[in-house]
């Protein structure tokens, strides 16, 4: 069973040789493990990795348009971008030359690999700031509304692309969860945010391959929802902000797969050895043979040292394959 095979076992809920691993190291720490093991891609293969997060492909924005708006209006606001081409195409295959490149590197080690695409919330975050955003949420509803829906046009396209070069999963990061509740109201997500979300998860499936939500925080309000747009894993189920493991096993277990379950807020680059120990072995505990691959709760932070980083994938890489 190669590590493709072992994901997509996993995600369906199937019976697998091991758990899966992967982990979200290179964005802080890719100096002091390329120091150590000449690459992130060495110390990847070192743990063997089963799983390839890529970032590639075209962007969706034209940011000169939307830079020259905002330089000509006191305030950029929803209404003004809604009648723009924004959107730059998202059929220019030489724009896809990195998703094959990695494709092919990863692929060799028999990786699952996925596929990142921007959501819509966290989309416009980068074209209004988050303050502005929540706040044109209420004065802007139908505006947004409009730059969703094209953005999950985009996203289609995107899909699309990214499928026909053989892409194991396309997921969708888009941070809807404050540290306690949702940074907006449930019905507000239902409106704006599940309509173009099951677009894109419908389609996803439609040809074939599987759809992944990345959201921080505490989501637990549209978790209901989160099932019933039909996606296939949600990273990370933050435990630390409110998901607890018990919720998701008693309610989510037969919906949905989750990538996560080491903790960057509470626990790596944070406990004592002992005590990092201590919290993995309690997550394998309770998800070891579930619809569970293990991973960083997010990117793994730059005062995490590189020995309690070793120190946990040691761990990781042995309970991983302990009957």
């Amino acid at each position: 069973m190669n590590s493709t095979e072992r994901v997509a076992r996993t995600i369906r809920g199937q019976e697998t040789d091991r758990t899966p691993i992967y982990g979200w190291v290179a964005a802080n720490l890719s100096g002091p493990i390329s120091a150590a093991y000449g690459s992130v891609a060495a110390f990847e293969d070192k743990y063997e990795y089963d799983m390839a997060h890529l970032f590639a492909g075209p962007g969706a924005f034209d940011g000169h348009l939307i830079d020259r708006i905002r330089a000509e209006n006191e305030e950029l606001t929803p209404d003004l971008l809604v009648d723009q081409p924004i959107f730059r195409s998202p059929d220019n295959p030489e724009e896809y030359r990195n998703v094959t490149d990695a494709l092919n590197f990863h692929k060799q080690r028999g990786r699952f690999c996925y596929l990142q695409t921007p959501g819509f919330f966290e989309q416009f975050n980068g074209v209004f700031g988050i303050e502005n955003q929540l706040l044109w949420l209420a004065m802007y509803p139908g505006e947004l509304g409009e730059l969703y829906r094209r953005q999950a046009d985009w996203t289609l396209k995107f899909a699309e692309h990214a499928i026909d070069l053989g892409v194991d999963m396309i997921h969708i990061s888009d941070d809807w969860g404050a540290q306690n509740d949702l940074l907006f109201s449930p019905a507000t997500w239902r409106e704006l945010v599940f309509p173009q979300m099951k677009r894109v998860v419908d389609y996803v499936h439609s040809r074939g391959c599987f759809c992944s939500l990345h959201s921080d925080g505490c989501v637990r309000k549209v978790a209901d929802g989160i099932a019933e747009l039909g996606l296939d894993v949600v990273h990370p189920w933050q435990e630390s902000a409110g998901m607890g493991y018990d919720l998701y096993l008693d309610n989510y277990a037969d919906k949905f797969a989750i990538l996560g379950g080491v903790c960057v807020q509470s626990a790596i680059g944070l406990l004592p050895q002992d005590r990092l120990e201590a919290e993995i072995r309690r997550v394998f505990g309770l998800l070891k043979g579930k619809r569970w691959m293990c991973c960083t709760t997010h990117y793994v932070q730059d005062h995490c040292s590189m020995e309690d980083l070793v120190f946990a994938y040691d761990l990781i890489y042995r309970l991983a394959r302990e009957g």
